[in-house]
């Protein structure tokens, strides 16, 4: 249940510019999301990738110490807040999930942030899929 496999990181070029070019995108601070609709080659709900910009965090220590904690993050809340909602309806996204803080906040925070964020995106895919229906 509390997985985070290789079928769920975005890897593809295409899907990726695809995102960026043409999906839906808010803020939750600390965090920049963009999400697109999308028919994804794997059998999952969704594929994520997570960012942290270069410029405002030189050292890769520090870099992948925020990945670490927003991945753990959306790992222990992606099934009850997005994934269950998103079967229900059969339906894939993909998800960017950019850190722009101005500094390292501890897990404690981002799991909130992250709980937030999930819950906020849910509720932006179900109105989405009112609207196309």
């Amino acid at each position: 249940m509390y997985t985070f496999k290789k079928e769920e990181r975005l890897c593809n070029k295409r899907l990726l510019e695809q995102l960026f070019s043409s999906g839906s995108s808010f803020l939750c601070y600390p965090f920049r999301v963009s999400w697109l609709q999308a028919t994804l080659p794997e059998p999952v709900a969704v594929q994520v990738v997570f960012a942290v910009a270069k410029k405002r965090y030189r050292r890769a220590v520090d870099r992948n110490l925020i990945k670490r904690r927003t991945r753990e993050a959306y790992r222990m809340h992606k099934e009850e807040l997005l994934y269950d909602a998103l079967q229900e309806q059969n339906r894939q996204i993909i998800l960017s999930v950019n850190y722009i803080g101005k500094e390292i906040n501890d897990f404690a925070l981002m799991d909130k942030k992250m709980v937030k964020l999930l819950v906020q995106l849910s509720e932006q895919i179900n109105a989405s899929h009112l609207k196309v229906v």
